[in-house]
């Protein structure tokens, strides 16, 4: 991993010193300079070809891409027609807020889905909607058996996780015995749900990740 745009960091010491540490946000410089090392090298760029390219001192380059200088409005725009991208991109990830969703448990609203008429309870843990996807997760709660069981066909990719309880689930032609602890990942478009309900009550997880067009 580039050590200059870490994703995850292990810090050590004790907890409460690590609560009580601030979070480290990059500045504007680092940001663009991060950018712009990112995209020269992915451009196939050295830093002397894009100074050249650019006409600023392969130095100046050198200290943008290291947050060690502030670069004029003139020189991102430089930047910027030299990596055939517009101005915008070199400030991606400057906006430091990022959503989130905490619900903590119990306080889902229940929603109303095909199950909820044979007994099957769905409480919403929450949804976030991405750059480019939306992300819809479900707790769902079956505590009555029936002999009819509600059929999904929906955009995007499901990950269901079993908590409590066995049961048969169908994708398709093929059906899996799920107990707590398995997981199974599916395409939404193909018809799937419940076939057969073994232990009750059954709880499992749900997780929709749908695509890029209904964002």
């Amino acid at each position: 991993m580039d050590s200059a745009n870490p994703l995850l960091r292990n810090v050590t010491g004790r907890t409460a010193e690590r609560r009580r540490a601030a979070v480290d946000e990059p500045g504007l410089e680092e940001i663009i300079g991060r950018n712009v090392r990112e995209l020269r090298t992915t451009a196939g760029l050295t830093v002397a070809e894009m100074a050249d390219r650019i006409g600023i001192s392969k130095a100046m380059l050198s200290k943008i891409e290291n947050a060690n200088t502030s670069a004029s409005l003139s020189t991102l725009s430089l930047l910027a027609t030299g990596l055939d991208v517009p101005v915008t991109s070199l400030f991606r990830g400057a906006d430091a807020e990022r959503e989130a969703v905490y619900t903590p448990r119990g306080t889902g609203p229940r929603i109303a889905r095909n199950g909820t008429r044979v007994g099957h309870e769905y409480e919403s843990l929450g949804s976030l909607r991405g750059r480019h996807k939306r992300l819809e997760s479900l707790l769902v709660t079956l505590t009555e058996n029936s002999e009819t069981y509600p059929v999904f066909q929906h955009p995007g990719t499901e990950f269901l996780y079993m908590l409590e309880g066995i049961m048969v689930y169908g994708h398709s032609r093929q059906t899996y015995r799920l107990t707590p602890g398995d997981s199974l990942i599916l395409d939404g478009e193909g018809a799937h749900g419940p076939t057969e309900l073994v232990e009750l009550p059954i709880s499992f997880l749900s997780i929709i990740a749908f695509p890029d067009s209904m964002v």
